[in-house]
């Protein structure tokens, strides 16, 4: 019998190895994998959802408070300007905001295929190092004759980008493979959610600075006059505010560095049955890991090689796989899905300005009053359509089905942004009607195709594709982001006056916006329904489902193989 030592974790569970006696691999692989899906639900599961979405809440807060920051900036760097002082040039924040996007995707891509290669365990926690550091640095950042502060802050959310990219595909994937499959969706929407509280606590950490600062911003009227106290007070200030977002990652790192790998990577992948039986186990039991006896360890895993009927993975396999429709298909779907979604639910904070300004929250008298309503009218708009949006999520994606959500998510967005895009000169004219279509359509984008573009990557695809697969689409979705800031942000000015901030272009911009969700509508089409199925009958890996792949088994793929045959090189 195998042995496992004290220690490990409460977020993640650890259970002694119940089934060394079994001698066939693909037995055990089956049984074990069981365990984790009919488990039922308990602290260890809130634990993992909770450890998990610090992470997000991270990602959120830190791409968020930059659009709170750029003003800032604008009064500390810039006040000198002979156009516009203190007020950031457009270039450099729109540079400034593209730079954290940029960096997503390559973080995206490249965790999610390490974490492939190398394992879960080994890449989770240093994406959140990488976020950490980045944004201590840039906390600290400042200009000198040899370079700009803007090089600096582009340099460090590039850093951070590429962290909290990594944070997509690892995040969604641990949730996923340590999920009981009932519960599995409002797990992964849970951590998924955490992005909404990351965006409250950025506007709520602004609202608590500009308040401490109250008779430093007090003394200017507007940012052009913000000098002495006032420019020194707003240093502070937006440093503060960027480098808290260290805090709850610090928290989170112990717990992510110490989990243990998830079974299905252990057994599918690593192809290590002892390890992986002890690790099943260790999950529920909060210990970082299962320690097997080695010389046994050593005979099994010899002996398992050519006997485990899951494909080893590799770049043939990975080709021949999304070669067969059925399977492609979908990470089109998941992909393009992701990609259309971006492009609007990041175009749509084009109107934030003018929102704000509806509701009164846009101007100030004093430096006090400008950024105080900054804050509170984010607040604002993060707590009326966001938030509920998220949470209503995770209570039905269970329940009514991630297909379902996507395709209502993507219809209504498309009418909304018709009504938006063709009816703007109207709604101007009517702040009430227009501030409604903006709550509804944050509602509708995370009770809808932000939150299951999020979920759906995380679990149809076969565990040693999982992390790139979801990689691929996450990066798909940040491409369109920055389509978004750098391609329609300019657009929606066009015909403007030189200097003039007017956007006569925005109600064309929104209209297309709606060209692109009714496209999203088309990709979910390309997406299978997830609710309530094993990840191993999602990947086509369960004999008698209607997903069944002879090619899921190892040596499948081989010309003239037997797909009963536990031996055979695959080949395309």
């Amino acid at each position: 019998m195998a042995h496992t030592t004290a220690g490990g974790n409460a977020a993640f569970h650890n259970f002694h190895n119940d089934y060394a006696h079994i001698e066939d691999p693909n037995e055990r692989r089956r049984l074990a994998l069981a365990e984790i899906d009919k488990a039922p639900f308990g602290w260890y599961h809130v634990r993992a959802v909770v450890v998990a979405g610090i992470g997000f809440f991270t990602d959120a807060y830190d791409i968020f408070a930059i659009n709170l920051v750029t003003s800032m900036l604008g009064v500390v760097f810039w006040q000198t300007a002979k156009s516009k002082p203190g007020t950031i040039p457009t270039n450099s924040d729109t540079a400034i905001k593209v730079a954290t996007s940029g960096g997503t995707v390559l973080g995206q891509v490249g965790f999610g295929i390490l974490a492939d290669v190398v394992g879960r365990k080994r890449m989770y926690g240093l994406e959140l190092i990488l976020i950490i550091f980045a944004t201590l640095a840039q906390s600290l950042s400042s200009a000198s004759p040899g370079i700009s502060v803007v090089g600096l802050i582009i340099f460090w959310r590039v850093l951070m980008g590429i962290g909290i990219g990594g944070d997509y595909p690892l995040s969604s994937i641990i949730t996923s493979e340590f999920a009981t499959t009932k519960w599995r969706g409002a797990m992964m929407g849970a951590v998924f959610a955490m992005q909404g509280i990351g965006q409250l606590a950025a506007a709520l950490i602004a609202l608590i600075v500009t308040s401490g600062f109250k008779q430093s911003l007090l003394t200017a009227k507007n940012a052009a006059a913000c000098d002495g106290v006032c420019q020194v007070a707003v240093d502070k200030m937006w440093r503060v505010i960027i480098g808290f977002g260290a805090v709850p990652g610090c928290i989170a790192l112990y717990y992510r560095l110490t989990i243990p790998e998830t079974p299905r990577y252990t057994f599918d992948v690593a192809r290590d049955v002892e390890k992986a039986g002890e690790d099943t186990k260790a999950y529920m039991q909060g210990k970082a890991e299962g320690r097997p006896d080695e010389v046994r360890r050593v005979t099994v895993l010899a002996d398992s090689e050519g006997r485990l009927e899951t494909p080893k993975a590799s770049f043939r396999d990975f080709l021949a796989h999304y070669s067969q429709w059925k399977f492609g298909k979908v990470l089109i779907g998941t992909a393009g899905s992701w990609f259309f979604l971006d492009v609007a639910f990041y175009g749509l904070g084009l109107n934030n300005s003018i929102i704000l300004g509806a509701i009164g929250y846009s101007k100030g008298d004093t430096m006090y009053e400008v950024f105080r309503r900054n804050a509170v009218g984010n607040l604002i708009l993060v707590c009326a359509g966001a938030i509920p949006g998220y949470w209503v999520t995770v209570f039905t994606v269970d329940t009514v089905g991630r297909k379902p959500i996507q395709l209502m998510g993507f219809t209504m967005l498309t009418i909304l942004f018709v009504i938006i895009g063709f009816a703007y000169k109207q709604l101007l004219k009517h702040n009430g009607a227009l501030l409604a279509l903006y709550v509804l359509a944050q509602f509708f984008f995370n009770f809808g195709p932000n939150a299951t573009t999020f979920i759906v990557p995380g679990e149809c695809f076969p565990t040693r594709y999982r992390s790139t697969s979801h990689g691929i689409s996450a990066a798909s979705g940040k491409i369109g982001a920055i389509i978004a800031q750098v391609v329609f942000g300019p657009l929606r000015s066009r015909g403007a006056p030189p200097g003039s901030t007017d956007s006569p272009w925005l109600n064309h911009v929104m209209e297309i916006f709606a060209l692109f969700m009714l496209c999203g509508l088309f990709t979910t089409f390309l997406i299978p329904e997830t609710k309530r199925k094993t990840l191993e009958e999602l990947a086509g890996e369960v004999p008698g489902t209607a997903n069944y792949d002879p090619g899921s088994r190892s040596g499948a793929y081989k010309t003239g193989s037997d797909p009963d045959s536990g031996s055979g090189e695959k080949a395309v």
